[in-house]
């Protein structure tokens, strides 16, 4: 396999990383937590927890959850922003020896109960801001355990009594919930101290056990699970690293890396890129619980170095806009990494006059555990690509019928490595689909590689949308819409947005005549994530289809860039 990339690597970057080093994501964390136990390993709302403190703490946690007799390989749902409950949570179900279920806490009640059933996770891991939405549907899954943390918990004393009262009374941050009678409530404190009195038994992981269940869509708009085993998370982790490491020392050694995680750490992006990149380093991630509040990210950075930035264009271009981040201390800062949607050049160049550091853009899926293409982080300026291929990463670009296509011509991106999951989580036939006899995951993307080995996406197979670096997909926004007694028919398309890469808009035959754009968004505010609500609705009288009735999205995509054009 001819492999272009490979002379562009900076100096120092191994052309594969070696995932025997550590047998389990247990064993990376259990060397971390020693290494560095004094180190601060997380910060958010001002209090620090050491490497030490999350060894403690996951343990405990981890002692709990076996108290309740799950059995190994078991899945647990965590459902919270960023905040300190989060990372230790993750590594109590690591060590427990139970399979991590990453879960958008914005989640509807449709959404989390196919998850929930679909994973068959026996207890949440949930923020108490987001138990109304729990309590609608926990009684028509298997999870009858709830661990209820609140945002104060952890953050000791008066201080955090008073952060909780002010979130449920005065922000009222904390809707009116009901449990059902037959599920099991203990708040995340009780969880902490019960599990002090045990002792959390050692499980034996190896690189084959699942590590993680990481939630992505799909053509037919059903959620499935990508499983990520171990070894694809070391994997990952191992090549970030060693891609990191020419960008984060170029301008000296630095002791302890300071990561901005101000991406969900549910998502891959973040999960990677922050937890277990930090862990890994021995860093420190100041915690942002809400990206959406500029001004009170920009106060949590002011005073700060920082070294490692990873958002997305969205995230890039909301600040790099702001006066007053303008303002920072970016002496620090050597690595800003885009992913999880297209940054856009005017974006890259305003970031780059504003901070004096460049964005390099990375490309990955959930189903390849993060990162698997990714500019140099030494480069000084933007590329418009996605860069090379990671260490002990294949990519080749293959026609429709499955043949590698020529150099400097277009072909879906086809990827295969270590990184690559280990199928979908009880979707054979979905696994099916994805992936080439000879072991590469058809990831949807078209793309062209140029002589030197750097990747550029020109296109999509798939009908996906990407909101802000989230996917969203067709047919789920279009089960939703005819769900509601007014519509006849409908059809879902991206459209461009200057403000989150793609927005959705639907176009909409009624069946009612009365039927309102008001009333219909008023509807799907009750059934999707907010980046999957339509932002624009069009009433058609009829909609473009084939000779068979199949509606001809592409149709109306074009329709819709001519028009802005």
């Amino acid at each position: 396999m001819n492999k272009p990339w490979l002379s562009q690597y900076p100096k120092g970057v191994p052309e594969t990383v070696d995932i025997n080093q550590y047998s389990s994501l247990q064993h990376l964390m259990e060397e971390a937590f020693q290494r560095y136990a004094d180190r601060p390993a997380y910060e958010c709302m001002g209090k620090q927890l050491s490497f030490a403190d999350i060894d403690a703490l996951s343990k405990q946690l981890g002692g709990y959850f076996q108290s309740l007799g799950f059995a190994r390989g078991d899945r647990i749902a965590v459902m919270m922003p960023n905040v300190l409950q989060y990372p230790i949570a993750l590594a109590a179900i690591i060590r427990a020896g139970y399979i991590v279920v990453n879960v958008n806490p914005l989640y509807t009640p449709r959404e989390l109960e196919h998850q929930l059933n679909d994973s068959g996770a026996k207890a949440i891991v949930i923020l108490e801001n987001f138990a109304h939405t729990l309590a609608q549907v926990i009684d028509k899954t298997p999870c009858r355990t709830v661990i209820m943390a609140r945002m104060g918990d952890l953050l000791g004393g008066l201080k955090g009594v008073i952060v909780n009262a002010v979130v449920k009374y005065v922000k009222k941050m904390v809707p009116a919930y009901s449990m059902p009678g037959n599920v099991k409530v203990v708040p995340y404190p009780a969880a902490l101290a019960a599990g002090a009195a045990t002792k959390l038994s050692r499980v034996e992981l190896s690189h084959n056990d699942v590590a993680f269940l990481q939630y992505t869509g799909g053509t037919t708009g059903v959620s499935k699970g990508a499983i990520l085993l171990h070894k694809t998370l070391i994997a990952n982790l191992l090549a970030c690293e060693a891609w990191m490491n020419p960008g984060i020392h170029k301008q000296g050694r630095i002791e302890q890396p300071v990561f901005i995680c101000a991406l969900p750490m549910y998502h891959v992006f973040s999960l990677v890129s922050g937890v277990l990149l930090a862990m890994r380093t021995g860093g420190m991630n100041i915690l942002i619980p809400n990206p959406r509040d500029i001004p009170g990210l920009i106060k949590t950075l002011t005073g700060r170095v920082f070294h490692i930035f990873p958002a997305v264009n969205t995230l890039f271009n909301a600040l790099a806009n702001n006066a007053e981040f303008a303002k920072l201390n970016f002496s620090g800062l050597r690595i800003s990494v885009g992913g999880g949607m297209q940054v856009q050049e005017a974006v890259a160049k305003k970031w780059l006059a504003t901070t004096g550091c460049p964005i390099v853009e990375g490309y990955g899926l959930s189903e390849t555990a993060a990162a698997v293409t990714c500019n140099p982080t030494d480069n000084d300026a933007y590329t418009g690509t996605i860069g090379l291929p990671l260490p002990s990463v294949d990519i080749k670009l293959i026609n429709d019928q499955g043949a590698e296509v020529p150099m400097g011509e277009r072909g879906e991106i086809a990827i295969r490595g270590t990184t690559v999951m280990a199928g979908y989580w009880n979707r054979p036939d979905e696994t099916a689909k994805v992936m080439t006899p000879d072991g590469f995951f058809k990831s949807g993307d078209v793309g062209v590689i140029d002589d030197r080995g750097y990747i550029k996406i020109v296109d999509r197979i798939k009908d996906m949308i990407l909101v802000s670096g989230f996917n969203v997909y067709p047919n789920e926004v279009e089960g939703v819409l005819v769900m509601h007694p007014g519509v006849l028919e409908c059809a879902v398309i991206g459209v461009p947005d200057k403000a989150s890469g793609e927005a959705v808009k639907a176009f909409v035959v009624k069946k009612d005549p009365a039927l309102t754009e008001a009333e219909l968004k008023k509807f799907c505010e009750e059934q999707l994530t907010g980046y999957k609500k339509p932002k624009f609705i069009e009433f058609r009288a009829e909609l473009p289809k084939t000779p068979v009735g199949k509606i001809l999205r592409r149709e109306l995509r074009d329709a819709e860039l001519k028009k802005g054009a």
